[in-house]
């Protein structure tokens, strides 16, 4: 039995080997899923994907299930119970961020219906499938990244800059990056 040919980012970790075998570029159509990533991929900001997957089950438990209507709600008390939780980020500007990200979330959906129907009108429905080569082809931002990201700080998001859209764009299959040499590129 041959290995499977991985996007190289992949690496040999086995967590972030599921992560991009069953999840990573799979068009998301779930809010609550949605949501979640967008306020995973705020907390990865200068850190790596695999220091935020190894810590999604603490956030999990930490952020209620990714509730963002009780997550809405969290006051001063919240905000002191997660700047003590060692199992994620303790950062005070990304926990005050995934605060109001829940807010903002929530005034988006009373809007626009629901995230899942906010972010896939930007491509029509359908996943933008790229054909990278190589992990260097691959941009960190996008035109698209640039104009959903001002979007959302318009909407009081925060985090939520062009080099981090187009991370969550990719993690939510709204982008598919994977590599043409990648079992899991819709090619293959």
């Amino acid at each position: 039995m041959s290995a499977k040919t991985r996007c190289p980012w992949a690496g040999e970790q086995p967590l972030m080997q599921a992560y991009h075998d069953r999840e990573w570029g799979t068009p998301q159509h779930d809010d609550r899923v949605l949501f979640e990533f967008l306020i995973l991929e705020g907390a990865q900001a200068g850190l790596s994907w695999s220091t935020i997957l190894n810590k999604r089950d603490n956030y999990r438990r930490a952020f209620h299930g990714f509730d963002a209507a009780r997550i809405a709600r969290y006051g001063e008390r919240d905000r002191t119970r997660l700047l003590g939780d060692a199992g994620i980020v303790r950062n005070r500007l990304k926990i005050d961020a995934a605060i109001g990200n829940a807010k903002a979330y929530l005034e988006l959906c009373e809007r626009d219906g629901s995230l899942d129907r906010w972010l896939w009108q930007w491509v029509d429905g359908q996943p933008i499938v790229n054909r990278w080569r190589g992990h260097g082809d691959v941009p960190a931002r996008t035109e698209l990244s640039d104009r959903i990201s001002k979007d959302l700080q318009k909407r009081g998001f925060k985090f939520v800059g062009s080099t981090i859209v187009y991370a969550y764009l990719q993690a939510v299959g709204v982008v598919n990056d994977h590599l043409v040499g990648c079992f899991r590129h819709p090619g293959k």
